[in-house]
């Protein structure tokens, strides 16, 4: 199969392999893991912050932040279509009884003026305002990058009204090739920031979250209160050492790829793509109506899967495909000829 769902979905390469065979390990609770304090201290070397913290998932890292800089009862600001948002299960109410003040934009990019009016008043019958949270790149915009101009308005703001921000980074090392800079640059306004390293930088496992001694000493405690908490962990991380050191430099063939895909994609019947907002390895597109009682999405995306390509369907006509390490020229190639076929039978 051409697996176009997610970066996720990648295996790790054989240099992972050899390097969690090899792994000095033990037991990381007890902060004696010496793997794992590579891992983390290479980490928030290349983050810019002084401290790291490897946990199991991006969303446990997001989560972790949000525990760290609220309190019950509070809002956390945030882009309406953030992951945070859209897709951690609600876990922001459950773990740390705060709620989401999303902002609803047209391009994915919020303006200081947007957030300065999503914050609430310091008046006693409103929820406070305790934390933005801003994502880099922009999953549902198409991998969206955010450059450091923009983090640092949106930062300045907040912390002028004494509101800490975490960085959803996820795909930061995307964001940094794309625009041409370093993850720590981009990551310098922002309190606190989580990397993946098991979506485009191709590992098996495994976020950080990073920012300072006294942040990441406290996260300690709340990843172990989430459950976080692993033991001879460091044959997960040495292949983490592995997607940092070798796997960043790379990227800018996936978003080579991206782009031709979406370029591809657009000349389709049905597809409403924007090429160039596809700056880094994720498409997101959107099909027009069509006379079928099925979803378009969904016979696109069915029709794609019998011709062995996989893609996710988020709505009726929506869709969202992502180039990896394992996505070559000749399966851009397949993908759009088998795009064409669904489609001309979609729409005509």
């Amino acid at each position: 199969m051409i697996d176009l769902r997610s970066d996720t979905v990648t295996r790790p390469t054989p240099a992972m392999r050899a390097a969690m065979a090899a792994a000095e390990v033990g037991d990381d609770v007890y902060e004696e893991d010496p793997t794992v304090r590579r891992l983390e201290e290479l980490a928030a070397s290349m983050l810019g912050k002084d401290a790291a913290l490897f946990v199991p998932t991006g969303t446990m890292g997001n989560q972790i932040a949000i525990h760290l800089h609220t309190r019950p009862g509070s809002e956390v600001v945030l882009e309406a279509r953030a992951h945070i948002f859209n897709f951690e299960m609600g876990a922001m109410a459950a773990w740390s009884g705060v709620i989401p003040r999303p902002v609803v934009t047209a391009d994915g990019l919020l303006t200081p003026e947007q957030v300065a009016d999503a914050i609430a008043p310091p008046v006693s019958y409103r929820t406070p305002t305790r934390l933005l949270c801003l994502e880099n790149t922009h999953n549902l915009w198409s991998g969206l990058p955010i450059d450091e101009a923009r983090t640092r308005a949106l930062a300045d703001l907040a912390h002028a009204r004494e509101i800490p921000v975490h960085l959803d980074g996820a795909r930061i090392f995307n964001a940094a090739v794309a625009l041409g800079t370093t993850a720590a640059a981009l990551a310098a306004p922002c309190d606190t920031v989580m990397c993946c390293l098991s979506k485009g930088l191709g590992a098996p496992v495994g976020s950080l979250l990073a920012g300072s001694v006294d942040h990441l000493r406290e996260a300690r405690r709340v990843r172990k209160l989430f459950g976080g908490g692993m033991r001879q962990v460091g044959v997960l991380a040495a292949p983490g050492i592995i997607a940092l050191t070798e796997m960043v430099d790379r990227l800018g063939d996936d978003h080579a790829r991206a782009r031709r895909l979406a370029e591809g994609m657009a000349e389709l019947p049905g597809v409403e793509a924007v090429p160039d907002r596809v700056w880094t390895n994720i498409l997101v597109f959107r099909l027009a109506p069509a006379p079928a009682p099925e979803p378009p999405a969904a016979r696109l995306a069915w029709g794609l899967r019998e011709r062995g390509i996989l893609c996710t369907a988020f709505s009726d006509r929506e869709l969202r495909m992502v180039t990896h390490v394992e996505i070559s020229d000749a399966d851009i190639d397949a993908t759009l000829v088998a795009a064409r076929q669904v489609l001309a039978c979609l729409y005509r």
